[in-house]
C-alpha cells in the first residue's frame, strides 16, 4: 500500500484507535491532518511524532458535531494542503446507560458526534472530492451496530446509523470514482478494556472465535487497506475487526 501524495482527515485521532489509525497512513505515505476536540487533546503530540517519522501533519482543534467547526477543518486542511483525499471517521463517544434511565441529552450527544459528525465531515469532503474524481470516505462503526449491546442504544444505533449512512454515499458518489465503506471493530485492546475487571476480560473472551482482543492496529491497517488503490473496487460495504464475533452472535 502506497498513499504518497494522498492527503488524510483522521477524525479524533488524538488517542486510542484513532491514533494508531493517523500513524499507519502517515507511515504508509499520507499527509495527515490529525483531529480531535479540546484543548487537552493530545493531537499536536501525534502530529509530531508523524513528522519525527518524516511525515506532513497538521492538528486542527474542532467539534465534528459542528457543521462551523468541520467547515474550518477541511478549510485549513485544503489551505495547507490543497486537497483532501481520505476521510476517516473516527471521532465518537460514549455515554452508557440503560433505555429506561437514559436521559435525552446522553442520547443526543452521542447521535450529534458518533452519526451527524460522519454526516457533516463527509459533506463536506464531498464537495472537494466530487471535483478531483477520487476519494476515499471510511467510517468506524462497532459490533454494536450490527448486534446491539445492553446499556448502549443510543451508541448502537449511532454505530448502526453509520452503517446505512455509509451505504447511501456509496451509491450517491459511486460514479465520481469515491468510494464509502465502514469498519466494525469488535473488543479493542484500548484504554477502556484495559479498565474490565479480568474476570469480566475472559467471559469477552470467550466470545470472540479468535479468543483475544483485538489491537488498534489491526483496525489501523484495514483503514489504511480502504483508502488504498489495491481496494479500489470496493465500496459501500461493512469489515469487521471483530475476531469472529460478529458472526458467532448473529
Amino acid at each position: 500500500m502506497n498513499l504518497s501524495n494522498r492527503v488524510a482527515i483522521v477524525t479524533g485521532g488524538g488517542r486510542g484507535i484513532g491514533r494508531t489509525i493517523a500513524l499507519k497512513l502517515a507511515e504508509v505515505g499520507a499527509t495527515v491532518v490529525v483531529n480531535d476536540i479540546g484543548e487537552a487533546s493530545p493531537v499536536g503530540s501525534v502530529a509530531e511524532e508523524i513528522k519525527a517519522m518524516g511525515g506532513q501533519s497538521l492538528a486542527v482543534l474542532a467539534d465534528v458535531s459542528s457543521s462551523s467547526d468541520v467547515a474550518r477543518l477541511v478549510e485549513e486542511t485544503i489551505a495547507a494542503y490543497g486537497k483532501v483525499d481520505i476521510l476517516v471517521n473516527n471521532a465518537g463517544i460514549a455515554r452508557d446507560q440503560l433505555i429506561i434511565r437514559m436521559s435525552d441529552e446522553d442520547w443526543d450527544r452521542v447521535l450529534s458526534v458518533n452519526l451527524k459528525g460522519a454526516f457533516l465531515c463527509a459533506r463536506a469532503v464531498l464537495r472537494h472530492m466530487i471535483k478531483q474524481r477520487w476519494g476515499r470516505i471510511i467510517s468506524i462503526a462497532s459490533i454494536v451496530g450490527l448486534v446491539g449491546n445492553p446499556g448502549q442504544a443510543n451508541y448502537a444505533s449511532a454505530k448502526a446509523g453509520i452503517i446505512g449512512f455509509t451505504r447511501t454515499v456509496a451509491k450517491e458518489v459511486a460514479a465520481r470514482g469515491i468510494t464509502a465503506n465502514a469498519i466494525a471493530p469488535g473488543f479493542i485492546d484500548t484504554e477502556m478494556t484495559q479498565r474490565l475487571e479480568e474476570d469480566w476480560k475472559q467471559q469477552l473472551k470467550k466470545q470472540i472465535p479468535l479468543g483475544y482482543f483485538g489491537s488498534p492496529c489491526d483496525v489501523a491497517e484495514a483503514v489504511a487497506f480502504l483508502a488504498s488503490e489495491e481496494a479500489r473496487y470496493i465500496t459501500g460495504q461493512v469489515l469487521s475487526v471483530d475476531g469472529g464475533m460478529a458472526g458467532a452472535w448473529l
